[in-house]
């Protein structure tokens, strides 16, 4: 561990592994959740699917016989091929995102990660020590 440089796949691997361990990510994922619902660009986007569907779905007449699924899945498609939720989603990014990445969410990341390396680092020293044969005196002449 000692050895990887930053920026390693190996070490990347490992530190994310950790931070997910921690329950960083979840904890990031509830605290922007709960923010996006209030959030302007999400209630736009929202407003702008419901349109979408209900003007889709007045051109169809309902009968008992109508496939729900395949009209579930034809509107889905149609959505996905608007663009309206990758500009939607970028948004809502933007608004509850990226203001908690410096504030909130670096700042927490750092420590965990400062704090495991520290432990990593704390483990090799000691797994250094370890190796010399124990019980022996260090020659003083």
């Amino acid at each position: 561990m000692a050895g990887l440089p930053p920026g390693d796949p190996k070490l990347v691997s490992m530190i994310v592994n950790h931070l997910k361990s921690q329950g960083l990510f979840d904890q990031f994922r509830r605290d922007c959740l709960a923010d996006v619902d209030t959030k302007p660009a999400y209630l736009n986007l929202r407003q702008r699917v419901d349109n979408f569907v209900s003007n889709h779905l007045s051109n169809h007449t309902w009968s008992p016989h109508l496939n729900k699924n395949q009209l579930r899945n034809n509107i889905r498609q149609l959505v996905l091929q608007s663009g309206m939720l990758e500009a939607g989603v970028d948004r809502i990014i933007t608004q509850v995102v990226d203001p908690k990445i410096h504030r909130i969410f670096r700042p927490q990341v750092e420590r965990v990660v400062h704090e495991y390396l520290a432990s990593v680092n704390q483990k090799d020293e000691g797994h250094y020590c370890s190796l010399e044969p124990s019980g022996t005196m260090p020659n003083t002449r």
